[in-house]
């Protein structure tokens, strides 16, 4: 994960674009350079996130960002704009000639801080299709973090991903309940048994327990492990990513 600096209009905006741009870059080549599969850009310091709408100025900076990302990484990426904001990340992802998005709210509507959460597979699959951007795979959050899903709580998280599955999701995506939370290994066990997708962990992975989801899932995102102190709002640390990066290729071996 990079986690883009606040962008301009945003309550926590401070630098100008250029600056931001900048730093984005720099903390993407830390993890392209210390071997990370692939990056993902978010706009975690706009909060609070407006719901499922967000200006031209998010869109046109991160495009801003997202191409000069590509420009100087050669592996996969992707992109999230808060909140649930899919059909602008899409068109970003085309732009920038970005590989995937996260998307939340794809099945099943819910609760979250951001206030109540349509899902949008139907609409951001059509939007897909006419933008031409069918190549840009959309990996979807199901029963996501930092949201209430009392509503839908008679659906287990396996019946969601099957959902998720059957609108022609391209993965599935099982997180703990808040940002750095560790995922249930009971969850993620439930997903991959009720669907061929790939099954990524969003949150709370780091070296420590890493190789206790080896053999559960097919992706992991990491963000707040990868920062100094553990803390997403901090700056990427290349020390931490070095740890992890050789965990991992331990776990290959």
């Amino acid at each position: 994960m990079v986690h883009v600096g606040a962008l301009p209009g945003t309550p926590m905006y401070l630098h100008s674009v250029k600056t931001i741009l900048e730093k984005a870059v720099q903390e993407a080549l830390i993890l392209e350079e210390e071997g990370v599969d692939a990056v993902m850009i978010e706009n975690m310091h706009d909060r609070p996130y407006l719901n499922r709408n967000v200006g031209p100025e998010i869109v046109s900076s991160l495009t801003a960002v997202a191409v000069e990302i590509r420009r100087n990484l050669k592996i996969p990426l992707g992109i999230q704009i808060l909140a649930g904001a899919n059909r602008e990340a899409l068109a970003v992802a085309l732009a920038a000639q970005f590989d995937f998005i996260r998307a939340e709210g794809f099945v099943f509507g819910h609760l979250a801080d951001e206030g109540w959460i349509n899902s949008d597979a139907g609409e951001i699959l059509r939007y897909r299709k006419q933008i031409g951007a069918e190549h840009v795979k959309i990996y979807t959050d199901i029963k996501k973090k930092h949201s209430s899903h009392q509503v839908s709580s008679d659906v287990s998280i396996a019946e969601t991903a099957k959902a998720a599955e059957f609108f022609l999701s391209d993965g599935v995506i099982v997180t703990g309940n808040s940002t750095g939370e560790e995922t249930s290994e009971d969850d993620v066990r439930q997903v991959k048994n009720s669907t061929k997708l790939p099954v990524i962990i969003g949150s709370g992975i780091n070296t420590n327990n890493i190789q206790n989801y080896w053999n559960l899932a097919d992706a992991f995102i990491v963000g707040s492990s990868f920062k100094a102190d553990g803390e997403w709002k901090n700056d990427v640390s290349r020390d931490k990513v070095k740890q992890f990066m050789k965990k991992i290729t331990e776990l290959r071996k």
